[in-house]
């Protein structure tokens, strides 16, 4: 059998779209933990977002299907599908195989939220880190090209992105502590020791507009 790599083209072409499906991905991730920790907004955003995401399953599927005429691999179509079932590294390839579903699945649920509930839709949404995660696996345990330097600096990039981003959106959701220095009001209305004065109630404050639900990988 041929070392040269340039005798297997399919090889080579499955392993690029590899690389640039998990760039997009996590493009995608990244882009919307922005948006759901407010650090980017609007509807330009959210377009761009959708379209890598787009891009991104593209991406994974030509990173199977290229597989299937690679005279070196010669995987069946039910080890492209099946997790677990390939000969090559089966454990890894395996992972980045239930990624692929993950990611195919969770992204396309944006365009059925209507009907799924936007509650439902965004906490089911919220998998797709896990996902992203389990693709960054696959590229590291099946990956070839995981020796080279410039791969090892874009999976530090991006993971290291990544988890910033998630880490602050969990301290954006604790509850903000009633300012320092600042009393409850007293339960008569009026200052100690003097009669509080009669006055009308208070009109009730407007709710506050909820903020829009954008973009996907959220």
């Amino acid at each position: 059998m041929s070392t040269d790599p340039l005798d297997y083209p399919f090889w080579l072409a499955s392993r690029s779209a590899g690389v640039v499906a998990y760039l997009l991905l996590s493009g995608s991730v990244i882009l919307g933990l922005a948006m759901s920790t407010r650090l980017v907004r609007g509807r330009d955003v959210r377009v761009l977002h959708e379209r890598i995401a787009l891009l991104a399953l593209g991406a994974v599927a030509a990173h199977g299907l290229l597989l299937l005429p690679d005279g070196w691999l010669q995987p069946k179509l039910s080890e492209v599908l099946i997790p677990f079932t390939t000969g090559y590294r089966p454990l890894w390839t395996g992972l980045g195989i239930l990624a692929a579903y993950g990611a195919v699945a969770l992204s396309l649920t944006y365009y059925a939220r209507r009907r799924l509930g936007h509650r439902r839709w965004r906490n089911a949404h919220r998998f797709i880190t896990v996902a992203w995660a389990l693709a960054a696996a696959h590229v590291i345990g099946a990956g070839t090209d995981v020796v080279s330097l410039w791969l090892q600096v874009v999976l530090a990039a991006t993971i290291a992105a990544i988890v910033v981003l998630i880490v602050q959106r969990g301290l954006a959701g604790v509850p903000m502590t009633q300012p320092a220095g600042r009393e409850p009001a007293r339960a008569g209305g009026g200052s100690a020791g003097t009669e509080p004065a009669p006055s009308e109630p208070a009109p009730a404050r407007p709710e506050p507009e909820r903020m829009p639900e954008l973009g996907l990988f959220r």
